[in-house]
């Protein structure tokens, strides 16, 4: 009877965590689904606002630049604002948003609400995965931070692409936002019900608002120059040039204000001192730039070239999303049964994105679904494998204190080398483009034999059909547009090209810079005084191993008792068994 009475308690608690978490994950889906919305819909959007392309820009821009803010300002909500009213406030704030977008086409509004969903995404996904972190003990952040990519990166890269191609083809654009509605009541509804985690360590240093506005300054001045930098030619605009002054201007500025703040600034620079997160900060900017990059490249492809619809490009990717889930569940089973290193697996994905971007630079425009699924799932296996390891890398070692700040610093690196991978590949591709055309198009000689002999046959072609006056003309206008068709083509297999290239070159740097980072650490755990004889620390561990081991509760989640309480508690034992231990192994009688 009595571990009838003390079992209750714990499922009533694991159901309140369940609950929890899938109510995170729910909350990450809206972020998802808004973040990508106009990736397939910007021409049906376009057209119904009647905006120009330059005015459309301000939506992307807009939320694009807010979400890097909240990366930045999120940390210091998570120590001031509860989890989960956090959480279920941002969630709120992006259904409403979203809502407000569906029975409006002015166009300011439309950017206020872009903002508006930019911010609260930002926050939400920092909020979420610290939550997920302070909640549960780190032997199961394998499963747990896997469910939480499943929203945060496997859904805006594969499911949502495909959800949005089937409703502006099925129904509208604004159906994508009134999706969002309903999932983000469905999510504030769960982490209502569900037993948040206890909150997080105060900070008692005041916020940084000079700190935060000049960092808001430099995100927007990039963001604006990245997203809309090929389309003005670069740094041959004097609007982009200042523009970028500006934000380096501002970027260095908040970086001299925080060094000068001395730990009471925005930033903490206690994370640079932990060297796995350094690495995985790296890593997250090259594997940024392969996500967003190729998650650009294939729906682009298949819609420009091989004359998709959205509903068709959108499920292009679809199976790819299936492989990428599937792979985060094999990656949290190897760490945390098998117990797998999170770096082993970085190998194995880094070569998957690899071959696969290697093998859709082969595709032409007769190719089909058929001709890339290989490619595109081997792309998926390979991100499952790469995201997941980074992330325990990143936040494995980190502690409350900094954690969220990590998490956000993280993002925001993740974030920016997408919009630059992004950015460098479309202007490959106008430039390879243009380059394609006249190469091509000087081998195309009114007194060449073949091109005479497809003249004659187009124009014998179109006369059949009754356009006899304008037969020579429309071949002649037929065979530019396969010119630009092939050029086209071209272009786009040199731009798989350069994301396979971009790990060939950048994987033996960041060896390089592992290997470095390892050794600065040594060095650096060396030259501190007063450290501990190895044999002796690992004895006063031992010692008390057992009695930490028999503590009751000790994997629970933080929904009855947080992780650190456990780092704390044991801390404490180590420390009283310090005496015994070091008598032990001195061979001195105890006092």
């Amino acid at each position: 009877m009595t571990a009838l009475i003390a079992a209750a308690p714990r499922r009533a608690q694991s159901a309140a965590g369940a609950l929890f978490v899938a109510g995170i994950v729910l909350a990450t889906l809206t972020e998802a689904i808004a973040g990508t919305v106009l990736s397939l819909g910007r021409g049906y959007v376009i057209g119904d606002v009647h905006v120009t392309p330059d005015e459309f820009a301000w939506l992307d821009v807009g939320y694009t630049a807010s979400k890097l803010i909240g990366f930045m300002a999120a940390p210091l909500l998570v120590h001031r604002v509860d989890f989960r009213r956090l959480i279920i406030g941002s969630t709120l704030a992006m259904g409403t948003a979203c809502g407000l977008t569906v029975v409006t086409t002015q166009l300011d509004l439309l950017i206020v609400l872009r903002i508006m969903q930019g911010l609260s995404g930002g926050i939400l996904l920092v909020a979420g995965q610290a939550a997920i972190f302070h909640a549960y003990p780190r032997s199961q952040q394998p499963t747990l931070q896997a469910l939480f990519a499943i929203g945060s990166v496997v859904a805006p890269a594969t499911i949502a692409p495909a959800l949005q191609g089937w409703l502006i083809d099925s129904r509208s654009w604004t159906w994508i936002f009134f999706s969002v509605v309903p999932l983000a009541l469905a999510a504030a509804g769960l982490l209502l019900i569900a037993a948040g985690p206890k909150p997080v360590v105060q900070l008692r240093r005041p916020p940084d608002w000079i700190g935060l506005g000049l960092i808001s300054i430099a995100l927007f001045c990039f963001t604006y120059v990245l997203n809309q930098g090929s389309r003005w030619a670069w740094f041959e605009e004097p609007g982009i040039l200042s523009l970028t002054a500006i934000g380096a201007a501002a970027l260095l500025a908040f970086l001299g204000r925080q060094v000068l703040a001395r730990g009471r600034g925005l930033l903490d620079f206690t994370l640079f001192e932990c060297e796995d997160f350094c690495f995985a900060f790296i890593v997250s900017f090259v594997a940024g730039a392969a996500l967003f990059g190729s998650a650009f490249l294939i729906p682009a492809f298949a819609m420009s070239v091989l004359a998709f619809r959205p509903t068709d490009a959108g499920l292009l990717l679809l199976p790819s999303g299936a492989f990428f889930v599937a792979t985060l569940l094999v990656a949290a089973f190897l760490m945390q049964v098998r117990r797998v290193p999170p770096v082993a697996t970085v190998p194995f994905g880094i070569l998957m994105i690899t071959v696969a971007m290697w093998m859709l630079s082969g595709s032409t425009n007769e190719s089909g679904a058929h001709d890339m699924m290989v490619a595109i799932l081997l792309r998926g296996l390979g991100l499952g494998f790469l995201f997941l390891s980074i992330t325990l890398i990143a936040f494995g070692d980190l502690n409350e204190r900094n954690r969220a700040f990590g998490i956000g610093l993280f993002n925001t690196s993740r974030q920016l080398g997408g919009l630059i991978g992004v950015a460098g590949l479309e202007t490959l591709i106008e430039h390879h483009t243009v380059g394609n055309v006249t190469v091509l198009g000087a081998n195309l000689t009114a007194g060449a034999s073949a091109v005479s002999e497809r003249l004659t046959t187009t124009a014998a072609m179109l006369t059949a059909r009754g356009m006899d006056a304008l037969a020579g003309r429309a071949a002649t206008s037929l065979l530019d547009r396969v010119l630009i068709g092939q050029s086209t083509v071209i272009a786009f297999d040199t731009a798989f090209n350069a994301v396979a290239l971009l790990f060939v070159f950048a994987a033996p740097v960041l060896v390089a810079i592992k290997i470095g980072l390892h050794r600065y650490a040594q060095r650096r755990t060396a030259q501190l005084p007063g450290t501990t004889e190895p044999g002796i620390a690992g004895i006063a561990i031992s010692v008390d191993s057992g009695r930490a081991a028999r503590r009751p509760g000790l994997n629970q989640p933080s929904f009855t008792r947080t992780e650190s309480d456990h780092e704390r508690a044991f801390a404490l034992d180590v420390r009283s068994n310090c005496s015994t231990a070091t008598a032990i192994a001195l061979g001195q009688p105890q006092r």
